[in-house]
């Protein structure tokens, strides 16, 4: 019996084909001009801006970007000047200058990424200055308050895409958190234990994204979805953890609802990066208002002397960092959370002096965070599943209806 011709069909030709090879020009602007992600109030004004808009509707709209950086500038701005020439902070420069530089890309960092600008800060004071890990802290939380407030703003201001639930409970978690840790577990602790586990428990989540970002085109969402009793009790927990992180080292809450987000309820680093933002600076406003005015010795006047110069930097440098990464696509801001990582940890194995106890300590830290992370992104495809069957179940009963 003869066979009947297969007409050809477009797909066929399409597999056929060779694919093309992306360009430069086109690599750029996939993963560093993507767009900003903004909530469906605020694209729905942009798309339908008429042309003989009001001056303040194109301000308002149009240069809303710019707007959201500038407002936050001039604020912290005005006020640093105004005291900065009553008290002379002008003085302190030439012996701490070299943390205005670092906070160049530790705001920038910390405007862009999950991992705040302790994350910076903390390493380079501790690994490199060899200054106390309770002074790094506290100069975290200092300057995280003032320049991730103003990043926070920027993302208000431009409407960004937000995971409102993580910002609310595990802003609750992590007050408390904060708390514990400042006033309990800090003083159980000893320098070099908290430098370690700072830089090892990280670099085990970054290698675990890592792994995760391997399924390429995998699927992420906006918000964490159907959520429930249960979503809001991990948040919780999350920030409770996160604060008392934080507390150690002045940076903490913002990646681990960062890991949470994006291993276990999938959401996009589009997403979760700006609510990780937010979600620091309501953290670091309320650590450095326990260690100034609660504690029994407050903060070091060490502290508010590296605080005076880099609060100038930060202000300018986290919303413009911010504003970056609203347009850059998620794989490029996982790739700097793998970079950070990675080169804290060298530079701590480098700096620290390992003994046996402390390289064992280490091993089981990076080990033990890769496993609680993997278990985390094992349990999140699984999630993905059932929401995914979920939605199909839905979709079948609605056609049958």
């Amino acid at each position: 019996m003869e066979v009947p011709a297969l007409a050809p069909s477009r797909d066929v030709e399409l597999s056929f084909s060779t694919p093309k090879k992306k360009n430069p020009k086109s690599f750029i602007k996939k993963y560093f001009f993507e767009g900003q992600k903004l909530n469906q109030e605020h694209e729905k004004a942009i798309s339908n801006l008429p042309s003989n808009a009001s001056i303040k509707d194109i301000i308002l709209i149009k240069y809303r970007k710019l707007v959201g950086v500038l407002i936050p500038l001039t604020f912290f701005q005005v006020i640093w000047w105004t005291l900065a020439v009553r008290h002379d902070y002008f003085q302190y420069f030439p012996d701490k200058y070299i943390m205005s530089i670092t906070m160049i890309f530790g705001a920038i960092i910390a405007g862009m990424t999950s991992e705040g600008g302790g994350a910076v800060a903390f390493p380079v004071m501790t690994l490199v200055l060899h200054i106390s890990p309770a002074i790094a802290r506290d100069f975290s939380l200092m300057i995280q308050a003032t320049g991730m407030t103003a990043a926070a703003f920027t993302i208000f201001f431009m409407k960004i895409q937000l995971e409102y639930h993580s910002i609310t409970i595990c802003s609750l978690g992590a007050l408390f958190g904060m708390i514990t840790g400042l006033e309990v577990i800090d003083g159980m602790l000893d320098g070099p234990t908290k430098k370690l586990g700072f830089v090892c428990i990280w670099f085990s989540f970054a290698f675990a994204l890592f792994l995760l970002n391997r399924q390429h085109k995998r699927k992420t969402y906006d918000s964490i979805h159907g959520f429930g009793l249960w979503h809001g009790m991990v948040l919780f927990v999350v920030g409770f953890l996160g604060g008392i992180f934080s507390a150690i080292s002045g940076s903490g809450v913002d990646i681990c609802s960062f890991s949470i987000l994006t291993l276990l309820f999938r959401v996009s680093e589009k997403v979760a990066t700006p609510t990780s933002i937010v979600l620091m600076a309501i953290n670091t406003c309320v650590g450095f208002f326990w260690r100034e005015l609660m504690s029994k010795d407050g903060i070091d006047t060490e502290a508010w002397e590296y605080f005076a110069v880099c609060v100038p930097i930060v202000v300018v440098c986290a919303p413009f960092g911010s504003f970056l990464s609203s347009h850059f696509h998620r794989q490029v801001l996982a790739f700097l959370i793998y970079i950070l990582d990675t080169i804290a940890l060298i530079t701590a194995f480098i700096v620290i002096p390992i003994t046996w106890q402390r390289g064992v300590l280490s091993v089981c830290l990076v080990f033990g965070g890769f496993i609680f992370f993997f278990i985390l992104s094992f349990l999140g495809a699984k999630f993905l599943e059932r929401e995914e069957r979920k939605q199909n179940r839905d979709s079948d009963i609605t056609l049958n209806a």
